[in-house]
Order: C-alpha cells, then sequence, then structure tokens
C-alpha cells in the first residue's frame, strides 16, 4: 500500500501560479504510476495529469495542456503539479493517486490509492 498527502493548494489570482505536491510514504513509491485529479463544487471528478513510474511519459487534460507541468522525484518520493497561467475555472480540490503501471491512467476507477486533496482557488 502507498499513502498520500497532498499540499500546497491555496488561493491565487488569475494568471498567477501554484506548486502541488504529494509526498508517499512506503518503499515502493517508484513502481508506481501517479495521477492528479481534481473536483469542483457541484461537479465530477475529472482527470488533470498523470505520469508514468519512471517519469518518462506524461499524459494531461485538453484543459490543462500547456498550462500544467507534472513530474516526480522517485528519490523523495513525490510527485507534483506546476501550474501556471491559472484560470477561475481551476478552482477545485485537487487530488494525487496512485495505481500500478500499464492502467488507464485517465480513469480515477483505476487508481486504488488517494490523499485527501488540497484546496486551490483561482480569483479573478
Amino acid at each position: 500500500q502507498v499513502q498520500l498527502v497532498e499540499s500546497g493548494g491555496g488561493l491565487v489570482q488569475a494568471g498567477g501560479s501554484l506548486r502541488l505536491s504529494c509526498a508517499a510514504s512506503g518503499r515502493t513509491f517508484a513502481s508506481y504510476a501517479m495521477g492528479w485529479f481534481r473536483q469542483a463544487p457541484g461537479k465530477e471528478r475529472e482527470f488533470v495529469a498523470a505520469i508514468s513510474w519512471s517519469g518518462g511519459r506524461t499524459y494531461y487534460a485538453d484543459s490543462v495542456k500547456g498550462r500544467f507541468t507534472i513530474s516526480r522525484d522517485n528519490a523523495k518520493n513525490t510527485v507534483y503539479l506546476q501550474m501556471n497561467s491559472l484560470k477561475p475555472e481551476d478552482t477545485a480540490d485537487y487530488y494525487c493517486a496512485a495505481t500500478t503501471p500499464g492502467r488507464s491512467y485517465y480513469s480515477q476507477s483505476e487508481y486504488p490509492y488517494w490523499g485527501r486533496g488540497t484546496q486551490v482557488t483561482v480569483s479573478s
């Protein structure tokens, strides 16, 4: 099993940046693919980005492509989400999740391990 704790959320003005972090427990972090999802008030949770276990492959939702960057540091058991050019519609609770390689990284049902989330609010 792996336990996940997100941090780095907060309030930012439109056009600003935030970097989210997700710290994982356990010695097998490097064997997991990692994803970021978000859930805005009154909406369903949606895929944001994912990264393979090695960091060699990344995947993004169209709505964040070119603005967000996912990365990982396996030595630190941490995955990051750098968010630039933030928009009010990016306001949501952001969750990191872990899954084994080879699954569909876009689908939240493929992720057995989840953090509790961190809130991001983008003001206009």
